[in-house]
């Protein structure tokens, strides 16, 4: 297998704009398009620190946006760039969100996974979809592209938070479950298509296992470290299926996610090796 060269060294871009969304969590915008779709992901190289993985939060045709949370060293010293510093991208890599014109799609995104939500929101909306948005947080600090989600045609927005402290006290996977349930969905009289999600893996079980018992096709955006992004270190391979997320995910049907053993028990490292969550 050749690996184009596009694909395997990353170019550096300027940053345009800095924008930080809440205390830990920044949007940062480049003047270039990689040609991204909903759901996939791109190699972010930091300069004298490393290159990490990170979902496409924005890819218009002009311009490419990321929102990432400050966790790590790479996040933090990345959260630090200011307007005009360079940064390396490569990509776009993986899976995307699909779904056809004008259908009504369940979307549910939990802390910073509404961000690569959003685009997936704002490409279906110009396709005619119609959407039930569920955003899910610890609490109203934390929400994020409320304003966003709001300024989107045909688009219901549903909060959830932890604490209560705005919308639904408790998890976003509850709250689509009452709706679902006061709705009388069903697969005579469905009232969404299909479920897509991106957030928590503990989210994302809760969501299988919803969308399982209700019949409804879902797709899973499943996070994983991930090294090169075209299928060669098997750093994100997962068992026993032995597909690689960068290339057969990350946005992977329920019906696959339910055959991955290791969903929602654990995790891999950068080395490969097992955590349990």
């Amino acid at each position: 297998m050749i690996i184009p060269l596009q694909t395997r060294l990353p170019k550096t871009y300027r940053i345009t704009s800095v924008k930080k969304e809440t205390e830990f969590v920044t949007t940062m915008t480049f003047p270039v398009s990689l040609g991204a779709r909903p759901g996939q992901f791109i190699m972010v190289w930091v300069p004298g620190v490393e290159e990490i993985p990170m979902s496409v939060a924005l890819d218009d045709g002009k311009k490419l946006q990321i929102t990432f949370f400050a966790v790590g060293e790479t996040t933090k010293t990345l959260a630090q760039l200011k307007k005009g510093d360079l940064v390396g991208l490569r990509g776009p890599f993986g899976t995307h969100y699909e779904w056809k014109p004008k259908q009504r799609l369940a979307l549910v995104a939990g802390g910073y996974g509404a961000a690569p939500m959003f685009f997936a929101a704002a490409n279906a909306t110009a396709e005619g979809c119609s959407l039930e948005v569920f955003i899910g947080a610890r609490s109203k600090e934390h929400l994020l592209y409320l304003k966003e989600f709001k300024k989107l045609p045909r688009t219901t927005l549903h909060i959830a938070t932890d604490d209560g402290s705005e919308g639904f006290k408790g998890f976003n996977v509850q709250l689509l479950e009452k709706v679902l349930t006061d709705r009388k969905h069903s697969k005579s009289t469905p009232f969404v298509d299909q479920i897509f999600a991106c957030g928590p893996e503990r989210m994302l079980v809760s969501v299988s296992n919803l969308s399982f018992a209700k019949k409804i096709p879902s797709q899973l955006s499943l996070e994983r470290y991930m090294k090169c992004g075209y299928g060669l270190c098997g750093n994100c391979v997962v068992d026993p299926l032995g597909i690689r997320l960068c290339v057969d995910g990350p946005v992977v049907k329920n019906e696959t996610c339910r055959k991955i053993s290791e969903f929602g028990k654990c995790h891999r490292d950068g080395l490969g090796r097992k955590h349990h969550c």
